[in-house]
């Protein structure tokens, strides 16, 4: 599908497993999912915004595709960015319009309401998706960021959560999940610039590499989810999700329900086919 700000494309990626005569290919796709308005540093207007999460409901709907990557398109030669965050020039025209009556405050919460609901979605997402932090991520940006299950930053990657600094709220509910209580609140209460060296550290970046590697390490951790099993990985994230907040005993419970009615795992003969073919014994032997 073709979309006015997102450049949407499917890769085909593989891995080989075993050696010799048992040596395979496992093959899988990646939805590869670019913010492109790279003249505003990829600011999140609404229509990107819908853009965007369309883009993912459709990458979660395809049978091929086992995970979902998102980055900024290149603003060279202004300053690297994923997105500078909402369109503030957007923001001023819809207050605008509001004071001068051609647009409702009910109009403006449920367009807000749309945006959220999107929001929680790609969070939410069946499928993984990782962040290709290739530049700052400020405001919404950093709350994209916080919304996503892995971020792969390179040296030029930077968040800053504004919402403090502007009167406003938002990543209450994703940022602690990321680098826990007392980092988010501290963030979110300074709305301070963190460098990608911090953000390696505290857990805001899973990987930080230099700007050159950035694809590939982003596409090694991509093939690695998409080519695994996508019913498993999907039901992993499922229980991962449904475990926040409760007890331990729920949590097995969760799983053990999971696992029993809704995905059983393989048997061993579908499980190990490599192992049996190197070590396997009659059954019963």
């Amino acid at each position: 599908m073709d979309y006015q700000y997102i450049l949407a494309e499917k890769e085909r990626v593989s891995k080989f497993e075993g050696s010799g005569e048992r040596r395979r290919e496992q093959v899988g796709h990646v939805a590869v999912l670019t913010m492109n308005r790279p003249e505003v540093l990829n600011a999140m207007n609404r229509q990107l915004t819908e853009d965007l999460h369309d883009a993912v409901r459709q990458a979660n709907a395809d049978p091929e595709v086992g995970c979902i990557v998102i980055t900024g398109a290149d603003t060279a030669p202004r300053v690297p960015a994923f997105t500078a965050g909402g369109d503030i020039h957007e923001q001023r025209e819809d207050q605008a319009a509001l004071n001068a009556g051609s647009l409702t405050l009910e109009d403006m919460d449920t367009r807000s309401a749309r945006r959220q609901r999107g929001g929680y979605e790609l969070s939410a997402s069946d499928k993984p998706v990782i962040g290709m932090i290739n530049g700052l991520a400020y405001g919404g940006g950093a709350v994209l960021s916080s919304s996503l299950d892995i971020r792969i930053g390179s040296d030029a990657a930077r968040f800053r959560f504004l919402a403090a600094a502007y009167g406003r709220i938002n990543s209450t509910w994703t940022l602690t999940n990321q680098v826990g209580w007392p980092q988010a609140k501290e963030l979110l209460f300074t709305a301070r610039i963190v460098e990608a060296e911090e953000a390696y550290r505290i857990g805001l970046l899973n990987y930080l590499v230099p700007v050159y590697r950035l694809r590939q390490k982003t596409m090694d951790i991509a093939t690695q989810i998409a080519t695994n099993d996508t019913p498993s990985v999907i039901g992993i994230k499922r229980l991962l999700l449904r475990h926040m907040g409760g007890s331990l005993e729920q949590q097995w419970a969760n799983e053990k329900d999971f696992t029993t009615n809704e995905l059983r795992g393989t048997l061993a003969e579908e499980a190990f086919p490599d192992f049996l073919a190197r070590r396997g014994r009659p059954v019963g032997g």
